[in-house]
């Protein structure tokens, strides 16, 4: 009987890295750095190939690359990258508009299963590419590269960046993405057409402090068990809608800050989402201690996931480095800009941390599977 392997990915400053365990998630084994002379921005496996994993790697001398290994993570090949022929960097993948080179590779997100080799990526400048084909070529989807409010977007303090891309599993069609600094933004027809869904949601440094667009959302997440319900990290607080994210309520308020940048949800953990708090002018979280609270949507209320939380210091989190696992109960693994990777194999019963230090870790993100 084949044995339950854990992976969780980790992209940082310095490449990425593989981190493998076994079902009780307590011995973890350390692989990589690859493609060490690049920030890697994010690292996610493909569930409908087992295997396939890709990695977004960023260069200031090579640019954006586009890596995938079919082996979980053990040996590499570059393919092409979206908005670029890798010949030339100079030379459009596709025959549609572009008027910005391409900067960072943001995130990957997997197509539906009912599209098989449909890929996505989220792009700076404020692009959404996809590919049928599995990476082999891409085209920009028009609906982000020329939809009528762009010329309101504007780039947040980690650029004009699409870094969050989301796909409804109940709804065909519906898939959400978030834009730094422009908001949340909702398709109901394959990506052909895009709505704002920012009703609601409080932008300070706007003249119009609820604008349409020009929020800037930090990170979006789907409920488990209703993707209907949204959750929603903004730079003005915590949000959650249950409507499809048609009107957002802001719930964070209660945490005195509820700025930040990362929130994830677990199949093992329906009903609720996880958020980690920091100091708005900072970037750091509140009391000098790491820390994670979960929202629970019944009770309405917050509840810290580390109490007491036994790691001090002034940690801080870019809006990917939290990822959850599908295992009962739930991993959850945080990464930290200081390259910090904790994690609870239960929950949040125990905490525990991988007794290796990261370069300052960008994403994390899991995938369960047989051990190769």
């Amino acid at each position: 009987m084949a044995k339950t392997q854990v992976n969780v990915y980790v992209g940082t400053r310095k490449g990425s890295y593989v981190v493998r365990s076994d079902a009780a998630r307590r011995t973890w084994k350390v692989e990589g750095p690859f493609h060490e002379d690049a920030d890697v921005y994010h690292v996610v496996a493909d569930p409908r190939h087992p295997g396939h994993v890709y990695s977004l790697a960023n260069s200031p001398f090579w640019g954006p690359v586009l890596y995938r290994s079919t082996d979980g993570g053990r040996a590499w090949k570059e393919i092409k990258t979206p908005g670029l022929d890798r010949r030339s960097s100079r030379t459009p993948a596709y025959d549609g508009p572009q008027t910005l080179p391409i900067r960072n590779l943001w995130h990957l997100e997997p197509g539906p299963a009912s599209a098989p080799k449909r890929l996505y990526v989220g792009l700076d400048p404020h692009g959404l590419y996809r590919s049928d084909d599995l990476g082999a070529s891409w085209e920009a989807v028009e609906g982000i590269e020329k939809h009528p409010t762009r010329d309101k977007w504007n780039p947040g303090a980690g650029g004009a960046c699409l870094h969050t891309i989301l796909i409804d599993p109940d709804r065909p069609g519906r898939m959400y993405v978030g834009i730094s600094a422009a908001g949340a933004f909702r398709s109901d027809d394959d990506g052909e057409t895009w709505i704002p869904k920012n009703r609601n949601v409080r932008a300070d440094f706007m003249p119009d402090k609820y604008p349409e667009v020009g929020q800037c959302a930090h990170h979006l997440a789907l409920d488990p068990a209703d993707p209907s319900v949204v959750y929603r990290q903004d730079h003005g607080g915590i949000y959650i809608s249950e409507d499809g994210a048609d009107r957002w309520v802001r719930v964070g308020k209660p945490l005195g800050s509820d700025f930040g940048f990362v929130v994830a949800t677990a199949p093992a953990l329906p009903g609720g989402a996880i958020f980690a708090p920091l100091e708005p002018m900072g970037r750091r979280m509140p009391g000098h201690r790491l820390q994670l609270q979960f929202y629970d949507r019944t009770k309405q209320s917050f509840r810290p996931l580390l109490k007491p939380s036994p790691f001090v210091g002034d940690f801080g989190t870019h809006r990917e480095a939290l990822g959850t696992d599908t295992l009962d109960p739930a991993g959850i693994y945080l990464g930290t800009t200081g390259g910090d990777l904790v994690y609870t194999p239960n929950g949040g019963k125990s905490w525990g941390a991988i007794p290796f230090r990261f370069p300052g870790i960008h994403s994390v993100s899991t995938s369960v599977g047989a051990r190769a």
